[in-house]
Formats: structure tokens, sequence, C-alpha cells
């Protein structure tokens, strides 16, 4: 049961969505797994404020969000914001990123344009208690399923706290700088590579372009060669597959992805990588390190 706090949004940003861990599980279904792009902040920031760390959040892009915790209300609620580094403010005084912050009815929490990395996660303690669709609160860009991203002026109930905030002064939160090097398991089709191209793909740098998305990383650089030009049939997609397009570019798909694919998989991201692909700004470098299949996540 919702409790009888709310939260009400005065600036929404230029996309903020409520997630938490998504719907792992439902693919053969045709239900994308959605979800919080940088599982370490979603999971941190519930932390911080005493939710269960799958606990429904606020994922920001870029440029933040403006919340009031609205009157009347019952009492004060903790917030935290963790991921990407952005200048963090209660009624004007700063806070800063990765501390709990006690937000009384009344107060705006401003989390501003980011500095370094792509997504804040706003975590309140009781979480927010929007309807859940399949499970899961989490908006789907891609499916259309779970909540719509955030407008001005909306109301969002928060649930019941579930356990006291985290006793700590401030936790440090690692996001890339210029240029990410992923750890990838080559497959399930490198076979559909040229030797040229799997030399680039392994060899060479890329960099994000500004298309990318909740649904993937696109990545421009010098053309991945192929030596098969056949049609593949749809195959099952991953979080982290990286696929080939027929131009030679590369997408490395996220939470949002779809089910299925029809341009060949040449490599999959160890999920180590998640977070550094969610705050990877455009213009981020971007690496491939490949590792024996079955290696253990560094």
């Amino acid at each position: 049961m919702p409790g009888s706090a709310t939260i009400r949004v005065d600036r929404p940003g230029a996309l903020t969505t409520v997630q938490d861990a998504g719907r792992p599980g439902l693919a053969h279904l045709g239900v994308p797994r959605a979800g919080a792009l940088d599982p370490a902040a979603h999971r941190l920031a519930n932390r911080l404020v005493g939710n269960p760390a799958t606990a429904p959040v606020l994922e920001t892009t870029l440029d933040g969000v403006a919340l009031k915790l609205s009157e009347p209300s019952a009492a004060a609620v903790t917030a935290a914001v963790t991921g990407a580094v952005a200048p963090v403010r209660l009624d004007g005084r700063a806070v800063g990123c990765g501390v709990p912050v006690l937000m009384r009815p009344g107060q705006v929490l401003d989390v501003g344009r980011a500095s370094a990395g792509v997504r804040c996660y706003v975590a309140v303690s009781g979480g927010f208690a929007v309807p859940v669709v399949l499970g899961s609160a989490s908006a789907d860009l891609l499916s259309g399923l779970g909540s719509p991203p955030l407008s001005a002026g909306q109301l969002l109930p928060l649930g019941p706290p579930a356990g006291p905030p985290a006793v700590i002064d401030v936790a440090p939160y690692s996001i890339p700088s210029g240029h990410i090097d992923l750890r990838v398991q080559l497959g399930p089709r490198d076979g559909w590579l040229s030797a040229a191209g799997l030399a680039t793909l392994t060899g060479a740098t890329f960099s994000v372009m500004p298309a990318s998305n909740r649904i993937g990383l696109r990545l421009q650089g010098p053309p991945v060669g192929q030596s098969d030009h056949g049609e593949l049939p749809s195959e099952g997609i991953v979080w982290g597959a990286v696929q080939l397009l027929p131009s030679g570019g590369l997408v490395i798909f996220l939470a949002d992805h779809p089910t299925t694919g029809g341009y060949p998989v040449v490599a999959v991201v160890d999920p180590a990588g998640f977070g550094a692909c969610a705050q990877a700004a455009p213009g981020t470098a971007v690496s491939f390190h490949p590792v024996p299949r079955g290696q253990a996540p560094a």
C-alpha cells in the first residue's frame, strides 16, 4: 500500500523514467527486460535510503530532475542521488551525490546537469509506488510497458519506508572518463567476421554516437568487415549483445533492447561493463577486450 508521502515533479528533465530491476526471464514471450541501465548505481541509491535493492527509483538523463515533497505529508523522507556526477541541491543548498539527505515536506530536491556520466538515480525511502506491469515498475521505451517518462506537475506516490537509511557520510561512485575498455566474449556469430574485421573489432577504438539511448549504444569508427553476407534468421538478443550492421557499424544493446534481431551478434559485453555503457556520454571512446568463453568476470 502506498504511504502518505507524495513527490511532485517540478522539472522532469530531458528523459526521466521510473526504473527497478526490470523484467528478466520473459524474453521468450517477447517481453524486453528493461530496468535500470546502471544496476550498481540503482542498488547503491536504494541502500543509501534503506530500500530493498530492487525498489523503483528515478533514472535521469543528462540534465537531471527537480522534485518537491508535497504538503501535507506525514513525515520527512530520505533521498539519495547516485550514478553520474551532477550538482544536487535541497532548497538551493548543495548536498552532493552519494549522500542520504533528509527531505522535509515542501522542500525541493534539484539534480542538475551531469558533468561526468549520463544517468543519475534518485531513490526516496519507500520507493515510488507506481503501477507494476508484468512484475516490474520499469518504463520500457521500446515496448511501451510501464509508466511513461515523467512530466511537469506529475504526482508520484511513495511506498512505506522499509528500513532505516544508511549510516554513512558519502558513498563514492566511479564514472568512466573519456574511454571505456569493455570485456567481451566473442560470438555467437563471430564466424561472420573477416580476419580484418576481427582485427578491427578487437584492435580499433570506436566512439559513442549522440543517437544512443536506452535501447542501445551506437558506435562510430572504422567499418568492421564481414566474410559472410548471407541472410540471418532472427535470433534472440541479450543485454550487452554487440550487433554488426550491414554498414560495418556496431550497436551495443542495453536494457530496453528488442528480444530478437536479424543482424549477427559478434560479441557480448561482460555484465560488469553495463554501468560503464550506461554512463558513456556521446564522444566517449570504446574499445573491446576479448576474454575466453566461460571466463569469470574480473
